[in-house]
């Protein structure tokens, strides 16, 4: 886990730093100071403010393309119904869909298989 950058063996060579020149007694003093003003940042409306923005900037691809996947299903609609509407005149002409025996040339069949010959019984008496 990093904070800032700053991984653990970092985070323990800094307190040990800090223990080496402020000595316990004034280390305790900083530590309730440093407590003191991490709460007090906690709390404060500018942190909130930072908290929501950034949960803001994490979803944002997501809305996106959210948003993107609905305008293209509205799109495909509106083309479906345009195609919808230009198909129900023409279907007094006559119909451009192959026939099924023109369509099954035009498609890739697997190859036949042959049937094994079946071995006959040995006759044996």
């Amino acid at each position: 886990m990093e904070i800032l950058g700053v991984g653990a063996p970092e985070l323990l060579l800094i307190l040990i730093i800090a223990i080496i020149v402020l000595g316990p007694k004034d280390m305790q003093k900083a530590g309730h100071t440093i407590g003191r003003w991490l709460n007090q940042l906690v709390r404060s409306d500018g942190w909130k403010i930072f908290q929501k923005t950034s949960a803001e900037m994490r979803n944002l691809p997501t809305r996106l393309m959210r948003e993107a996947n609905l305008e293209m299903q509205e799109t495909e609609k509106e083309i479906r119904k345009a195609i919808d509407m230009r198909q129900k005149p023409a279907a007094s002409t006559p119909s451009r869909i192959p026939s099924p025996s023109k369509e099954a040339e035009n498609t890739i069949q697997p190859p036949a298989v042959k049937p094994s010959p079946e071995p006959e019984p040995d006759q044996h008496e």
